[in-house]
Parts: C-alpha cells; structure tokens; sequence
C-alpha cells in the first residue's frame, strides 16, 4: 500500500499511507450478495429438461458479467488508489491500468481542512480539503480514513510539530525569519591597564 521507496528522494520519508475507506466497498458486497441470491433462486426455479443446464449456465454469465462491470472495477479502483503524506509532499495515486498522480510539496500548502458528515463520523472518515498555491487551487481526498488524525500530522508538519522539522509556520528548508534568529553572545570588553599601574574596569565589570 505505500508508495515504494525508489519514488522517495533523499532524507524523505513516509509519514502516513493509506487508501480511501472501506465504505467504497458497500455497494459492490451489497450487489455481490444481491446477484449471488437472485442467481441461486433463477437457477433453482428452472425446470427439468434439457433447458436446466443452459439456462443455469446463462445465468452464471450474466451474473459474472454484471459483477465484473459493477464491483469488481470498484473494488480495484479503491484497491490501487492510495494518499500518501511524506516529510516534504502530498501524493495521490489512482487508477488500474492507466495510472495517474499527482504531487504536492508541503510548502506550497496553505491550509488544511476536513469535514465529515453524521455517517462519515460513524464510520470514522472524512473529505479532507488541501488549499495549495499552485494553479489548481484546492484539491478535495474524499472517504479518507481517520481523517482527523492525519489532519492532525499534516498541520504538525505544515504549522509545527515534533521532531523540530517545522515550526511556527516554517518548513525545514526555510531559512527562519530576523526575529527568530538567535544573536550571538556580546563579547566581552577587553580591560584597559591604567597608565599609573591600576587597572579600569570595563563598564560591564563595575555592573
């Protein structure tokens, strides 16, 4: 289910990986059960003859048929789908054949939002809302599992978080701003010898 680490550079890593939820597979396990019942029940009721078993094979082909078409091609787009949150970028894999993707650094991000209705909150996931400065704007990962949680960990890496990798608001590649930087320790003013043998102090002395 991650990514593979060829497609990771260096010092990158994965922080979270996952597909969309399970409640994508409702409707094709609802139209498995509904097919497998009606086919049982069609080949039960035909009559004995020499029609009984190619009627019963027809049956099997359509039935195989509609299940291909309606839940086994759900079942491998929500198999071959996955979002994952590395240290330095967003990635979205979907598709069978023909993939597509779709990367994101995580400094370009703005902000980042979820939301989920009554049925979404029982079941524990989200559409989680990405807000990026790039030309597509806002990118929306609906059915996304615990939805909470990784937007927990991508604000820690976007807005600060463990690890000391970003922090108030900076990425690890950014240079943090004036106020933030720390000065470096005044030092200390040499003493002078007193041209009668004593010696002056520096101001930071009398103090």
């Amino acid at each position: 289910m991650a990514i593979s680490a060829k497609l990771l550079g260096e010092d990158e890593y994965v922080v979270v990986s996952t597909r969309t939820h399970w409640k994508a597979l409702l409707g094709p396990i609802f139209l498995l059960l509904v097919v497998a019942a009606a086919g049982g029940f069609l080949a039960a009721i035909i009559p004995a003859g020499s029609f009984r078993t190619p009627g019963r094979i027809a049956i099997l082909a359509v039935g195989v048929v509609i299940l291909v078409a309606f839940a086994l091609k759900p079942f491998l787009n929500w198999y071959f789908s996955t979002y994952t949150v590395t240290n330095r970028r967003l990635i979205t894999r979907h598709g069978i054949f023909t993939r597509t993707g779709r990367d994101i650094p995580l400094m370009r991000i703005n902000d980042v939002s979820y939301e989920h209705g009554l049925i979404d909150r029982m079941l524990g996931c989200g559409t989680l809302h990405i807000e990026s400065a790039g030309e597509r704007g806002q990118v929306d990962l609906p059915d996304v599992p615990h939805v909470e949680h990784l937007h927990l960990q991508m604000s820690d890496l976007l807005f600060g978080g463990p690890e000391g990798r970003p922090g108030d608001g900076i990425l690890a590649d950014e240079e943090p701003p004036e106020h933030m930087r720390r000065r470096p320790d005044p030092q200390p003013q040499p003493q002078l010898p007193d041209p009668e043998g004593s010696t002056i102090f520096s101001s930071d002395d009398e103090r």
